[in-house]
């Protein structure tokens, strides 16, 4: 496809077929309510750190699955479908000032056509991804860029079974060097698991049949410690819904870990298009296009017993709608993702607005941004994140950017960063009254903590690790009475928690002093 406008008119007419099937099933389950909900927003700054133009520098970054990958500088690398010196994509480079850089410009001959997945970067700088399309059989490549930009074709697919077909998802990487991904299609037709070893020999790991193994898997793969690979198909499985699947490599054995429900009454979700995420148990995390509570996708939890657990059911406004991109997990167990639209209330579904979200571990959501699309905003993030150390987030957006390039309707996308707020320290003061007491007197101890968090917040009063009771914070202040203190000195601390905006903190010791009362 030689034209970005072409291009983007089938990114557009995809996702609406996507979107009317999620409305559709939106409308079949309007009775059913949410099971968790959406927490006040988090303070984040939002910066645009590149907008593209189309050519010579590439157009429309990301559609499915992985973003953005970062090095240990803070430098970016990612693709585009389209634009670049042939309008065939490139493979690009942002660095911390937001300077971007184009390392390869697709000629969509036998190097591919149309990179739309992230890249695997190795230890020597060597960056590896997948074009969907080219190669010289219109079916896809994998590749390798080396540090000096020479790009080397590792596998072309071939048009025709057993190969795949498309691949449009990123690549892992195993300890030894080993590439792994997937194809939409291809093998028997459903799409394909392969392996490219350092020797670049190509092998079909697994094809799908579509019952009850899955079909299309859009998204790339998860590894594990021992080596298995895991990751969801679209379609296809026990409801034609889409699955969760674990891959042997050694063997190629295909075990299906879940099967999507879309009829009603089923709440899990519909259509993953997202890489999944592990945790240090093995559960697995990631997301749906549709289905949930009120169809517009979900965030979800599968434990190590096939046991699935949605976590968060989007409602389109204003928390997003459906997402199709991988998830990243924080050392806390929090989950960040993105939708491709809904979060600003108006935006319809084929409105090119979107959010940033965090999950917590209770299941609660936080819109961390809501895009605009205009004005020099981004809008519609169909990939997922990266986060370095230090908690900022980093991604891209397929639409908006480029304030020049709106009065004719478009532009061409983004790379954006989001910075978490400092968290305001705070100082917790606990007072207790009267002190000393008399046996049975009613105490009041009063913890006040500055500046104030929003009320309602919690202060636990503390004896040792034991919790005597939590109070409310309002206007700064939260109380516990008690007249049940034993002759004698109790020590008792007040410790407020903290939240997204206020620091935790721990009140110095009082000893209440509590003596017999006279005979």
């Amino acid at each position: 496809m030689n034209n970005s406008r072409q291009h983007r008119s089938l990114i557009f007419g995809i996702y609406r077929r996507v979107a009317v099937a999620a409305l559709a099933l939106a409308i079949m389950l309007v009775p059913a309510v949410l099971a968790t909900g959406s927490a006040q927003a988090q303070t984040y700054s939002y910066k645009v750190l590149y907008s593209f133009t189309g050519t010579p520098d590439g157009a429309y970054p990301g559609w499915y699955g992985a973003g953005a990958t970062l090095d240990s500088k803070g430098n970016l690398y990612g693709t585009t479908p389209a634009g670049g010196a042939n309008n065939n994509g490139t493979i690009f480079k942002v660095d911390t000032k937001g300077k971007e850089t184009v390392l390869y410009s697709f000629t969509g001959g036998t190097d591919g056509s149309s990179p739309n997945a992230g890249l695997v970067r190795d230890a020597q700088g060597n960056l590896y991804g997948t074009a969907a399309g080219g190669g010289g059989n219109g079916a896809g490549t994998v590749f390798k860029l080396d540090t000096a930009g020479n790009l080397t074709v590792l596998h072309i697919f071939a048009s025709q079974a057993p190969d795949g077909l498309w691949p449009s998802a990123g690549l892992v990487a195993d300890t030894a060097g080993n590439l792994y991904g997937t194809t939409t299609m291809g093998g028997t037709n459903y799409g394909v698991v392969f392996k490219v070893d350092t020797a670049g020999t190509f092998t079909v790991l697994h094809s799908f049949a579509n019952t009850p193994d899955g079909a299309n898997p859009n998204a790339g793969l998860a590894l594990d410690a021992q080596g298995n690979l895991y990751g969801m198909t679209t379609t296809g499985g026990a409801f034609v819904s889409g699955t969760v699947f674990k891959v042997d490599p050694a063997t190629g054995q295909e075990t299906v870990l879940y099967s999507f429900c879309p009829q009603p009454g089923c709440t899990d979700g519909v259509g993953p298009y997202a890489v999944p995420v592990l945790d240090a148990q093995g559960n697995l995390y990631g997301t749906t296009s549709g289905g949930g509570a009120l169809g517009w996708g979900t965030v979800f939890k599968l434990d190590t017993t096939g046991s699935e657990t949605v976590l968060y059911s989007f409602a389109g406004a204003p928390d997003g709608d459906g997402s199709y991109a991988g998830l990243v997990m924080d050392a806390k167990g929090n989950l960040y993702g993105t939708t491709p639209s809904g979060g600003n209330s108006g935006c319809g579904v084929w409105q090119w607005c979107g959010t940033v979200f965090k999950v917590d571990t209770t299941g609660s959501e936080t819109v961390l941004r809501r895009f605009t699309g205009t004005g020099g905003d981004g809008g519609n993030p169909w990939t997922g994140l990266a986060q370095d150390a230090k908690g900022n987030l980093y991604g891209t957006t397929l639409d908006g950017g480029n304030i020049a390039c709106q009065s004719y309707g478009y532009c061409f996308g983004t790379v954006f960063k989001l910075t978490p707020a400092k968290l305001t320290k705070t100082t917790t003061t606990l007072t207790s009254a009267p002190n000393p007491s008399t046996y049975g007197e009613p105490v009041t101890f009063a913890a006040m903590v500055a500046p104030a968090p929003p009320d309602g917040e919690i202060v636990s009063f503390m004896k040792g690790k034991t919790v005597l009771r939590t109070g409310l914070l309002s206007s700064g202040t939260a109380t516990f009475v008690t007249s049940t203190l034993k002759v004698g000195t109790t020590t008792v601390t007040a410790v407020y928690a903290g939240d997204s905006d206020f620091k935790a903190s721990k009140s110095k010791p009082v000893k209440q002093v509590v003596e017999k009362a006279e005979e």
